[in-house]
């Protein structure tokens, strides 16, 4: 398919359709509170990190999610363990205190229903890398959030992330591939990457299921189980990601 790929920032008629694509995470992970209260914000704080993809009649096909922070800075260094809440804290933070970013990290790339299988996904990681490169940095990483972990939930991330296939060597993950042969190479786990927190009720709200043992309770689309304390009457998520880097 043909496609025009600009920033938010050149097109900001382009705002109103694509936030109208819905959201394809489970329901519970839109409660992670770093997320609820920053992810609003990077379109109209940071447009020009906001790619949209149109087709030829205009219509928004994809978007992609990114922001700029800086890696370097005292007490840096290194993708940190807390992966997406982390790098959204980090990106508005130096904002605000008008530190000089050094890096850009994807934050969500998402492809409209009926479009998807296309292979629209790996073009929008390619554009987020050339647009970072057209901004002036050397790299971006992407805190990814392996999108066939859920059927996997017991298996640690370590693990999971290092399978390959034996045909071609590749990531055994769909989304992990799709990185790699963009370019990506998985650096890292980011064991606490995303936490949603809430009491049983909440839960059994969002997922529909009980929430009636104590334990690790296997929810669909989670990547880990959600541990349940019925006796203090809440349940907690902490979503790994794999940090990818990309030299652009």
């Amino acid at each position: 398919m043909e496609l025009i790929i600009t920033t938010l920032a050149a097109r900001p008629e382009l705002a109103g359709p694509m936030n109208a694509m819905p959201d394809t995470w489970p329901e519970f992970v839109l409660e992670d509170l770093v997320g609820w209260a920053n992810f609003p914000r990077i379109a109209v704080e940071f447009p020009e990190y906001v790619l949209v993809a149109t087709d030829p009649d205009g219509a928004v096909v994809a978007r992609a999610y990114s922001v700029p922070f800086e890696l370097g800075g005292p007490g840096r260094g290194e993708l940190p363990a807390g992966g997406w809440d982390q790098v959204l804290l980090w990106a508005f933070s130096d904002l605000r205190r008008g530190r000089v970013p050094d890096t850009v990290s994807a934050i969500e790339i998402t492809v409209a229903t009926g479009h998807q299988g296309q292979g629209i996904s790996g073009r929008m990681v390619a554009a987020l890398r050339d647009n970072a490169r057209r901004l002036g940095f050397g790299e971006v990483v992407a805190p990814v959030r392996p999108s066939a972990k859920h059927l996997s939930a017991s298996v640690p991330m370590e693990d999971y992330a290092r399978r390959t296939r034996e045909e071609d060597g590749l990531p055994y993950d769909p989304w992990l591939r799709v990185h790699a042969r963009a370019g990506g190479v998985v650096e890292a786990v980011a064991p606490v990457s995303m936490t949603v927190s809430g009491s049983l009720a909440q839960w059994r709200a969002w997922t529909g299921l009980p929430f009636d043992s104590d334990g690790p309770v296997e929810v669909p689309g989670a990547l880990v189980p959600v541990h349940c304390s019925l006796a203090h009457g809440y349940a907690v998520y902490v979503e790994p990601n794999v940090w990818v880097r990309h030299k652009v």
